[in-house]
């Protein structure tokens, strides 16, 4: 399976892939029509805490009622949505319920919220790259902007909330849009093409997966399968431009994907693709360097694919640092990994199945007790609680349907 065809990934047979949140869920008319009833009971903002109880691992117990959860599918594939799914999850049982779509945005294959909870944003992954914003309390679209690139697969809102990040696989390059008051989106004021490096072994050009902000917030981090390299930039907080300041290459042929960050801001966790590992990287918060260490074991075999391949796709670390999480998308399955030496090392402890194809996209609810899991080629969203004492994972009922889940957003 090659990696270096971006259109693979909008279709499903040949992928190798809250504030306002009370508002979440008005009883109105969605956005091109769907109806969108009112659950039973208020969600709060993400991450805010209800006055019960702190668990071990340092996560407070769900709250009460319903909490809303977002969707993201292709919608040019065969048997894809219809736009951004809207579903509700119970935060104590992980029982997910539907409740409409947003129509109207084409492609949203990945989505992220803004800090203040008011809006949402999502890729629009097509040839021509776009991003979409669209307001919570009543899910209005509030437009789209075009990236600059082709086939954007990953955004995320910078900590201050006033400039939102793509990273376009396609063309292998890195936007950058303001945000104002609204939520809305300004024209791009940013764009950089990952020219350098050439491409790793069996790609024909750069392929920008991930673009994240460090812990500190002092930089900017995209990741490139294409180039098996990691950039590391400087964001101009008033230009909206970026300047590269360092960057890292994984070993040839690793095809890096996902990098996410333990909460002690001085190691962060790589998910390669194509040679089926990850890694541990430390990190420099002066200089944001980042050293890549061993490449280890996803702890997963597939044979289903054909050539063994697992496909890594998003790895996850828990709020207190003390377990992480790997999709595999090949192998059909999810490995948690202990964390220790202060966050410098990754013990694999299990792998298990996660009762769905092709698990595309991980996230945890706010709280941290339930994990959920888009599984692409199966249409279904896995939900499972993380022991607060060893971060196992037991799946919290049946699998829930939505066409070509490649995203799911707990709020």
């Amino acid at each position: 399976m090659r990696c270096d065809d971006w259109s693979r990934r909008r279709f499903v047979g040949a992928l190798a892939r809250t504030a306002a949140a009370a508002a979440a869920f008005p009883a109105a008319t969605a956005c091109g029509g769907s109806s969108v009833p009112e659950p039973s009971a208020t969600p709060q903002a993400p991450g805010t805490s209800t006055g019960t109880s702190t668990g071990t691992t340092g996560r407070e117990s769900g709250p009460a009622g319903p909490r809303p959860l977002l969707l993201g599918t292709y919608t040019s594939a065969e048997g894809g949505g219809k736009g951004i799914g809207l579903a509700a999850y119970d935060p104590r049982t992980g029982r997910i319920t539907g409740r409409g779509t947003v129509t109207g945005v084409a492609d949203p294959s990945y989505l992220a919220v803004h800090p203040d909870g008011r809006t949402l944003y999502a890729v629009n992954e097509r040839e021509d790259g776009a991003v979409t914003a669209v307001r919570l309390s009543d899910h209005a679209v509030l437009g789209s902007r075009s990236t600059g690139g082709a086939a954007p697969c990953h955004l995320s809102v910078h900590p201050g909330g006033r400039w939102l990040l793509s990273a376009n696989y396609g063309s292998g390059s890195v936007a950058v849009h303001p945000i104002d008051a609204s939520g809305a989106l300004g024209e791009r004021t940013g764009l950089v093409t990952h020219s350098a490096p050439p491409p790793g072994p069996g790609q024909r050009g750069p392929h920008a997966h991930q673009v994240v902000t460090s812990p500190d917030g002092g930089h900017v981090l995209a990741v490139d399968l294409g180039t098996d390299t990691l950039y590391t930039y400087r964001l101009d907080e008033r230009a909206g431009t970026l300047t590269e300041v360092a960057r890292a290459r994984t070993r040839p042929g690793a095809g890096p994907r996902h990098l996410t960050f333990h909460p002690g801001g001085r190691h962060a966790y790589l998910a390669n693709e194509v040679d089926n590992t990850v890694a541990v990287c430390a990190y420099a918060p002066d200089t944001g360097r980042l050293t890549i260490g061993e490449a280890q074991s996803t702890g997963a075999r597939s044979t289903g694919t054909g050539s063994g391949a697992t496909y890594p796709a998003q790895i996850l670390v828990t709020a207190d640092g003390s377990y992480a999480f790997l999709a595999n998308r090949g192998h059909d399955s999810l490995t948690r990994y202990a964390v220790e030496a202060d966050g410098a090392r990754l013990r694999l402890l299990e792998t298990v199945p996660v009762g769905g194809d092709f698990p595309r996209q991980i996230a945890f609810s706010p709280d941290g007790g339930l994990l959920f899991a888009a599984n692409q080629k199966s249409g279904t969203v896995s939900v499972f609680r993380v022991a607060r004492d060893s971060g196992a994972l037991r799946p919290a009922g049946e699998p829930f349907a939505s066409p070509v889940a490649v995203c799911a957003l707990p709020l």
